[in-house]
């Protein structure tokens, strides 16, 4: 966080006030940081630019049998799609008034600084979070405001349709329709293992998260998949060998339910930081400063940051939900 006070500030009736308020809008940012759960789905990207742009790059070809002596193979990668995110400016603000610390009104004070930095960190998780979910469609609208939710390939995030910029492989589908249960959580599993790069090449997933909304019935069912030794709908002790594989992430900021029905998120957390897959770009830190209004006297802080989200390569993640427009899976 950086903060600035105006001229005359220290000087005055509320100069006193300002390091105490400024500590507390920096430990609420820190406390607040610490809890959130973009930088575990998202690639956190430091920016200087005024966008940055992320690129996909098809795989090598396989190494070859050249025999005793051969030369070596000219083998290269080719530039596949690529993503611009472009970072937007977030302000708020709020005020102290001249009565409040005349009245030595410390509590109401304090009280105003905590929502000021609990109205940024919820900022930041509503638009990540709804972004993210609104990844069923080429938009998302947040606040008023559509942004992109496309991912380098020009169709949603998650999609029946992803297409091959080489034209090597057919469409591939990160994009499911169906009910949580163990056989769906298994089939999602597979289809991410299968997913291929833009010439073909298996990718070798391995999806070790599982993201879902603040859902109580979607809780326990995930975790007593995953969770249990024992297969959880089977009554003749079968091993469930999805024990241990998965973190599971309750964020509430997800919406309920998408088309209605609750759905689930599944993620190679590797995958989408060795290829920078959902970068969340911060170009402008938390700027706060501190004047004074000379119509009213009040000490106002105002507050401004520069972030923005986007996608780039999809496969890193799958969506599955009973209401999306997915590929139809057998429960």
């Amino acid at each position: 966080m950086i903060f600035s006070k105006g001229s005359g500030v220290a000087d005055s009736i509320y100069g006193k006030s300002q390091e105490p308020i400024r500590a507390v809008i920096q430990q609420g940012v820190e406390a607040f940081e610490q809890n959130s759960q973009i930088k575990n789905l998202f690639c956190m990207e430091k920016s200087r630019n005024f966008s940055e742009r992320y690129v996909i790059e098809t795989s090598l070809g396989d190494f070859q049998n050249v025999g005793e002596n051969g030369a070596y193979p000219k083998t290269s990668m080719q530039e596949g799609y690529s993503k611009v995110i472009e970072p937007a400016t977030w302000k708020s603000s709020f005020e102290v008034t001249q009565e409040m610390v005349e009245d030595a009104k410390h509590s109401k004070i304090k009280s105003r600084a905590n929502i000021f930095t609990t109205s940024y960190g919820r900022t930041r998780e509503k638009f990540a979070a709804s972004l993210l979910a609104g990844g069923v469609g080429k938009t998302a609208l947040i606040g008023g405001v559509k942004y992109d939710a496309t991912s380098a390939d020009g169709v949603p995030l998650f999609s029946t349709a992803h297409p091959s910029i080489t034209k090597n492989t057919a469409n591939q589908s990160n994009l499911f329709k169906a009910d949580f249960s163990n056989e769906v959580l298994d089939t999602v599993q597979e289809k991410m293992q299968d997913f291929a790069d833009d010439d073909g090449n298996l990718l070798n997933l391995a999806p070790d998260t599982i993201i879902i909304p603040n859902v109580g019935s979607l809780k326990r069912a995930v975790l007593a998949a995953v969770g249990s030794e024992l297969d959880p709908e089977s009554n003749k002790n079968a091993m469930n060998f999805q024990m241990g594989l998965w973190n599971v992430i309750v964020w509430p900021y997800l919406p309920k339910s998408i088309g209605g029905s609750p759905y689930f998120l599944m993620m190679d957390s590797k995958f989408k930081e060795d290829y920078v897959c959902m970068p969340f770009v911060e170009r402008t830190p938390l700027t706060v400063k501190s004047d004074i209004d000379p119509n009213t006297d009040a000490n106002i802080w105002r507050g401004r940051a520069r972030f923005g989200a986007g996608f780039n390569n999809w496969r890193c993640i799958a969506l599955c939900g009973a209401g999306t427009s997915g590929t139809a899976l057998g429960a």
